[in-house]
This record gives C-alpha cells, sequence and structure tokens, in this order.
C-alpha cells in the first residue's frame, strides 16, 4: 500500500486540530456574529445619515464606513487572540492530558504534527477571519440597502459611501502579510509549548518581558519593549497604512506594495527565527514524554 502523500497527511492533520480546537472557528465567527447584530440595530439611524450625506455632509460618511472597518477590527483581533492561546496550548496540551502517546502511535511524523499545528495560526486563522469579515459586512450591506430603498433613499448613495471593494482587496492581503510578520512569534510560542510544563504564557513573554522592564527601570529606555512592539503589532502598519509608517490608512487599491514588503530585511529574519523555533519544537516533541 503506497503512503500517502504529504499534503494529504497535512491536510488531515490541520482538520484534526481544528475538530479538537474548534474555538479557532467558532470564536470570531460568535464575535462577528455579536458585532453584526449591533451594526443592524444601528441601522435605524442610517436614513437621517443618508439624507446628511445627499447634503454634502463628510462626517456622516465618515461613520458609515465605522460600522464596517469596527466590524473587521473586531474580528482580526480575536482571530489573533485565539491563534496566540492555541499556539501556547497546542503541545503542552496533549503532554498534560497523555493524548500524545495516542498521537504519536499514528503514522505521522513529529514534523508533520508540528508543521500541522503552525498551519492553523498562519494560514487558517487569516483564512476563517477574512470569511466572517466578508459574510458580516455583505449582510450588513443587504440589510442597510433594504432599509434605505424603504426610506425612500437611492441606494447609490449608500454605496458610493460604503465602498467595500477596496477593503475587500486590501483586507486579505493585509492578513496575508500580517501572518507572514507574526511567524516567528507565533513559531515561539508553539516552541515554549513543546518545552514548557506548565503555564507556557509565561514562559513565552517573561523573556522579552523582564528585560524590557530591566531596560526603562535601569536606563530609562524602551528599545526592547519597541522592539517587542514591532514584531507584535507592526505587520498592522506593514498590511494596513501607505509605506507601512503608521500614518496614513490605505484608502485605494493603488497604495497596496507587496514588493516594498517583501524586500524588508527584517521579514526575512523573522522567516530564519521562525524556522529555528519550528525545528526547536520537532525536536523537542520526539523527546518530550507526558507531563
Amino acid at each position: 500500500m503506497s503512503a500517502l502523500p504529504w499534503t494529504r497527511v497535512l491536510y488531515w492533520s490541520v482538520r484534526r486540530e481544528l475538530w479538537e480546537h474548534r474555538a479557532v472557528l467558532m470564536a470570531p465567527a460568535v464575535i462577528g456574529a455579536v458585532a453584526l447584530v449591533g451594526a443592524l440595530l444601528s441601522t435605524f439611524r442610517l436614513p437621517a445619515a443618508l439624507r446628511s450625506l445627499e447634503a454634502g455632509s463628510a462626517k456622516d460618511g465618515d461613520m458609515l464606513m465605522a460600522s464596517y472597518s469596527f466590524m473587521a477590527l473586531a474580528v482580526l483581533l480575536t482571530g489573533l487572540l485565539v491563534a496566540a492561546f492555541y499556539s501556547l496550548g497546542a503541545l503542552q496540551g496533549e503532554r498534560r492530558d497523555r493524548s500524545l502517546l495516542f498521537w504519536k502511535s499514528l503514522p505521522v511524523s513529529d514534523r508533520m504534527t508540528v508543521l500541522s499545528k503552525a498551519a492553523v495560526p498562519l494560514v487558517v486563522t487569516p483564512v476563517v477571519t477574512f470569511a466572517v469579515i466578508f459574510a458580516a459586512q455583505l449582510l450588513m450591506l443587504v440589510w442597510s440597502t433594504a432599509v434605505t430603498v424603504a426610506n425612500g433613499i437611492s441606494p447609490a448613495v449608500l454605496w458610493k459611501h460604503a465602498d467595500l471593494t477596496t477593503m475587500w482587496v486590501v483586507l486579505p492581503y493585509g492578513l496575508i502579510v500580517n501572518a507572514l510578520w507574526q511567524a516567528p512569534v507565533f513559531a515561539w510560542f508553539l516552541l515554549v509549548s513543546a518545552w514548557a510544563r506548565r503555564t507556557p504564557i509565561l514562559w513565552a513573554l517573561a523573556p522579552f518581558a523582564i528585560p524590557a522592564i530591566l531596560e526603562g527601570l535601569a536606563f530609562r529606555t524602551s528599545h526592547i519593549g519597541g522592539f517587542i512592539g514591532e514584531r507584535l503589532l507592526g505587520g498592522f502598519a506593514q498590511a494596513f497604512s501607505v509605506d507601512g509608517k503608521a500614518e496614513a490608512a490605505i484608502d485605494n487599491i493603488g497604495q497596496v506594495a507587496p514588493l516594498r514588503v517583501l524586500a524588508q530585511p527584517d521579514l526575512w529574519l523573522g522567516f530564519l527565527f521562525a524556522a529555528v523555533f519550528l525545528a526547536a519544537a520537532i525536536w523537542l516533541r520526539r523527546r518530550r514524554e507526558p507531563n
């Protein structure tokens, strides 16, 4: 009997992770649903806002798009938090509940197991995040259009100021860039999860938080803290702001610059550290026993 292709093994390994950790799928969907309900309830103010727009009020146009942006931000942050907690517990949890012994009995290598776990925050979470945001915003737009027509207002006024085309193009690009930028962060979390016997979140944060605090107390500087913040949140600036400077948000597709992002040494240095961390996590899983 021939062995399964590695792509198929990886696919089913990721499916297994999602089956065991349904919060990866459910949490963004729940937050998206809650934000959607709030947005739909707020449409009682929509007719007045649209009439103001017809009269030339730019302020109401900004407020109109704010609900769509808030929806996207809420789901995005939820996805990142879930991905972080998943990564911190992915390898430590299977030792704690001794399911490690069962999974090791299957014909799936430690390398494939760790890579499938890395694929959850780096691939699955961005896909789920975009799917939830797209579906929720589309429902918001359909409902808002119905409210607009019911109040005798041309839907063209709504569609002009709720132009989601750019957002739906920039968002997946931004999610990909952010995942690439944060690859070493999630790889570090998996490494700590493979090593720590208890409270992996403390072991993951302490090596960076303690030096940052000591630097601030001793030298009144924040170089370490700035480095941590850049690696944790810098992906947002790279993905969603013009030239990655966090000074002006991207508002048209022409401002998207993937080549500029890919040319940054920090990105490739992050890939190098991510590869080292994942290799160490694979090595540890091969040798670790249940807690």
